[in-house]
């Protein structure tokens, strides 16, 4: 018998393409939970910022962080994994679910080899384990809990997603602190260019407790600035810092012909990535970021010119600040392209940082609509940039997004307007 491709019982035609777009968003930010509620929060210029309640930050210099509210956990996840999980996990289960969800997709329908998992992560579990911790040397080794052995590594996002979901392709995490939101979308694309169907991606952090306050006031980064208004206001005249956060974003990246076989719209596509690492403090080489910044572009196939917005890293360090600058003016030109920071409303969120500007990116791809950078009242007078400091109309068909982690890593995506782009979602 000659089978042919209406026979129901002929192997459906591969329609891999190797292009990665993202199809679903997962959300689960200071200023807002679920991909409408942060984006219309976004868009009005609502901060998420104010000063701390999950413990008593009197005794500490920085008081102030970006807090996830209005989402109790326990109502969304099974108690068993409640249990085992840090409130970093938490937090990335739920936005894995709001993702797939956002997607239209069911996970236990995809074929588990060919489903990756790939997250990024600068803390680990902070809270579970300064828990355990203080059972430790409250009560002893007997009452530390087992689950302490994985529920504060840096992979346990990736695992447990991957658990839950029975997704059993090529999986991993990614450290590079605030740069890692994007270099694990990247590895994202890797995997869909290798063939896999679809990947879990993005970055959520959490670690606002005592033991996480302590580590993260060593790097003399934070802003010790009391109004909340104030204390994080990247590029302005009186920058000192950054106010930390917690939460981040999960994306679905799919393979476009995947996606389109199944009739699934996207975000985004994911055309363009490089990554660099500075040289150490002191030395006499320039910092890279420029680099990675025109070998993104150079790997999405565009020029300057082509770029409709940067979502800007926005250290709120004087010195961090001056080298972004400088890589936006010599790429784009003085006053050449948008520039915006919408996390100056949510602080910065670490590895969620970056995967949330990558959601908020994509979001502005689909609307047309640049979201606002807040707080900023006067632009240090060196900086020749376009800041955007309202929700500007426009059309947006690329997106650049840098970032920058602790240490020298440096990260730039750039995401396109895809054929058959999410119009209504």
């Amino acid at each position: 018998m000659t089978v042919t491709a209406a026979d129901p019982a002929a192997p459906a035609a591969d329609v891999r393409t190797g292009r990665a777009v993202i199809t679903g968003l997962g959300v689960v930010a200071p200023n807002g939970v679920g991909v409408r509620d942060y984006w219309a929060a976004t868009l009005a210029g609502t901060p998420g910022i104010g000063r701390l309640t999950r413990f008593d930050p009197s005794s500490y210099p920085v008081q102030l962080a970006g807090e996830v509210t209005g989402l109790e956990p326990a109502e969304h996840i099974p108690s068993r994994l409640m249990a085992q999980t840090d409130r970093t996990t938490q937090l990335s289960l739920i936005a894995a679910e709001q993702a797939f969800a956002d997607a239209a997709l069911d996970p236990a329908g995809l074929p588990e080899y060919e489903t990756s998992v790939v997250t990024a992560s600068a803390s680990g579990g902070f809270e579970f384990g300064q828990r355990e911790l203080e059972n430790l040397w409250s009560k002893g080794s007997q009452y530390v809990s087992a689950y302490q052995s994985f529920a504060w590594f840096y992979a346990v996002n990736t695992g447990q997603i991957s658990i839950r979901h029975g997704l059993r392709g090529p999986s991993g995490v990614l450290v590079s602190d605030q740069a890692g939101g994007l270099d694990v979308a990247a590895q994202a694309r890797r995997y869909v260019r290798a063939g896999r169907r679809a990947v879990v991606t993005g970055g959520v952090d959490a670690s606002l407790c005592p033991w996480g306050w302590a580590a993260q006031l060593t790097s003399g980064r934070l802003s010790t600035r009391p109004d909340p208004d104030r204390a994080y206001v990247p590029f302005d005249v009186e920058a000192c810092g950054f106010v930390p956060g917690e939460g981040g974003a999960i994306l679905l990246v799919e393979d476009a012909g995947t996606a389109a076989q199944r009739g699934a719209g996207a975000y985004a596509e994911i055309t363009g990535y490089a990554a660099t690492f500075d040289p150490r403090p002191g030395s006499p080489r320039q910092p890279t970021l420029r680099t990675a910044v025109e070998r993104a572009l150079a790997d999405a196939g565009l020029t300057p010119g082509d770029i409709d917005v940067v979502f800007a890293d926005g250290a709120g360090l004087p010195e961090l600040d001056r080298i972004e600058v400088a890589a936006i003016t010599d790429v784009f030109g003085r006053y050449g392209v948008p520039v915006t920071v919408p996390k100056t409303m949510t602080g910065r969120l670490y590895s969620g940082g970056a995967a949330l500007d990558l959601a908020t990116a994509a979001l502005s791809l689909r609307d047309g609509v640049i979201p606002p950078t807040v707080n900023l009242r006067h632009l240090a007078p060196e900086y020749a940039i376009d800041v955007v400091r309202q929700a500007r109309p426009g059309r947006i068909r690329n997106a650049l997004v840098v970032s920058r982690g602790y240490g020298g890593f440096n990260s730039a995506v750039v995401l396109s307007t895809p054929p058959g782009s999410i119009s209504e979602h």
